[in-house]
């Protein structure tokens, strides 16, 4: 395990590192400058930098921890990643199963293949499995239809980075929206029309609303208030022992 600063989690596991870009959300991919950094540090996990790779010795780690966690599945990678066996998938899941005192949040951006093996039944969903996908830009909103239509018992959305408006979106058994914008050194802007409207879209479906950051190349000091108000909601948490 690893902690974290991402805001609406409480630390990473990472079961999968790599990944490779399939939308503009992806140009400035954080976890591949992170990957690369690490190989040079010399990092055993990351010698490959940011080639998908599978650390199946991982699997162990949810069973020793000894209190309840909120934890973001592969921050570093993607579980979905079309070259990740299913059989292997199944066994991430089967962990998560296994621990239920933990929430696991699991994001992707591959909501077609996700789609396929949850039509398949290959995926047994349990109460503390979250599932996400991310949505950058209107030209990846299909893929909210596809998490909508899996068996997840919840589902969220990662508007991060947001690079356009998103009008009218169908927010119909989605639980959670997370918005932020961009950062690094060469971050593409962020609109706060777009992110009042999301906002407003939540409030009239009644979806938790989280706005994360705004973003820039110092995030730190442009935060995450919006007119005035933070906006951190979160789906509310089940645990079992």
């Amino acid at each position: 395990m690893a902690q974290t600063k991402i805001e609406w989690t409480e630390m990473t596991w990472n079961p999968v590192t790599g990944c490779d870009k399939i939308s503009s959300g992806c140009k400035h991919c954080y976890a591949e400058v992170m990957a690369r950094r690490l190989q040079a540090m010399g990092q055993e996990k990351y010698k490959k930098g940011f080639e998908l790779t599978l650390h199946p010795e991982t699997l162990y780690e949810p069973y020793k921890w000894k209190k309840s966690k909120v934890v973001f599945v592969n921050s570093m990678g993607d579980l979905f990643h079309k070259d990740v066996p299913i059989k292997y998938i199944q066994k991430v899941f089967r962990v998560m199963k296994e621990n239920p005192q933990h929430v696991f949040q699991v994001l992707t951006k591959r909501a077609d293949v996700l789609s396929y093996y949850d039509s398949e039944e290959w995926l047994e969903w349990t109460h503390n499995i979250w599932m996400g996908v991310t949505v950058e830009n209107t030209s990846v909103t299909k893929r909210i239809d596809l998490l909508r239509e899996t068996k997840a018992k919840v589902k969220f959305l990662s508007c991060e980075p947001l690079l356009s408006a998103l009008p009218n979106m169908n927010l119909n058994n989605i639980d959670w929206v997370i918005v932020g914008g961009e950062s690094g050194r060469t971050p593409r802007p962020i609109k706060e029309e777009w992110i009042v409207d999301i906002k407003e879209q939540c409030k009239k479906a009644d979806v938790a609303f989280y706005f994360k950051q705004w973003g820039g190349t110092n995030k730190k000091e442009t935060g995450s208030t919006l007119k005035g108000k933070l906006y951190k909601e979160v789906p509310q948490i089940e645990l079992a022992f």
